[in-house]
């Protein structure tokens, strides 16, 4: 996520084959044992959690008896939540999304606002897909380096981004350029109206991969019950590893699900917990 990225030709992702997906999967994939925004007003939220069309915006959604900062979800539950830094080439990002449809897959972008900027149709693609979106600050800026007022409008413009295009500013901000939250940041994203910060608990270091085997291997190697997976969306390397990646998923048995979906309580939770 530090946007060091080796550039990769469009047919070399495409035109993949499938034995050069099968090796990489044996290679890779075998199973190891100044200023807030307004508060918004009430609605009537979608499955992601965002408003219909023509709905009031809907608020972020937060999880009680959980960290402000989260990294993970239940480990008694097989569901994961594949997280993506939401930017780079549209038709990548298209191609990205429609494999995770195709796998039954949901997943969660945050995504940089000068990207949705570029391409604010991708905010409303997102949605439709049955995922839900989020905010990876306004330039993807390394929010350490700046100052307190800086760094809040990071965060503050992405999220009022995301609410002129969704209605809503999304239940989760991740920072930039990595998913750790300093002290700082947890306060500035609190201010901007965000429940809670999404780290991640398996890192895929795919800004930094060339080849396919070397994200499926890492992934797959810490991959467990209640994993947020950190990639990037635009990536690709990391659009040609989906397949194999949302293949072992399933393989193991797990469900890839939105964050806010590994997080929320089974009904028969809350049931108990209301009696």
């Amino acid at each position: 996520m530090d946007g060091r990225r080796a550039p990769m030709g469009r047919r070399d992702v495409l035109g993949a084959g499938a034995g050069a997906l099968a090796a990489a999967l044996a290679a890779g994939c075998a199973a190891p044992a100044p200023g807030t925004p307004a508060a918004p007003g009430p609605s009537a939220p979608g499955p992601t959690g965002f408003a219909a069309p023509g709905a009031a915006p809907a608020a972020p959604r937060r999880f009680p008896g959980l960290p402000f900062r989260i990294a993970h979800g239940p480990r008694d539950r097989p569901r994961v939540a594949l997280t993506f830094d939401g930017r780079g080439d549209p038709d990548l990002v298209g191609t990205a999304l429609a494999r995770c449809e195709r796998a039954g897959a949901r997943v969660t972008v945050l995504a940089v606002g000068t990207w949705l900027a570029e391409h604010p149709g991708l905010a409303r693609r997102i949605l439709d897909g049955g995922h839900e979106i989020g905010n990876h600050t306004e330039h993807h800026l390394d929010l350490a380096a700046l100052d307190e007022r800086a760094a809040y409008e990071e965060i503050a413009a992405c999220a009022r981004r995301l609410r002129r295009l969704t209605g809503s500013i999304g239940t989760w901000f991740r920072p930039s350029p990595t998913a750790y939250a300093s002290p700082v940041v947890q306060r500035l994203a609190r201010r901007a109206g965000y429940p809670h910060v999404l780290g991640c608990d398996v890192e895929s270091h795919d800004h930094a991969a060339t080849r396919v085997a070397a994200v499926t291997r890492k992934v797959a190697g810490e991959l467990r019950n209640g994993s947020v997976v950190e990639l990037s969306l635009g990536r690709p390397v990391t659009v040609e590893a989906l397949p194999l990646l949302l293949a072992e998923i399933g393989r193991r048995g797990l469900h890839a699900v939105t964050a806010t979906e590994l997080l929320a309580r089974p009904a028969t939770a809350v049931t108990r917990a209301a009696r």
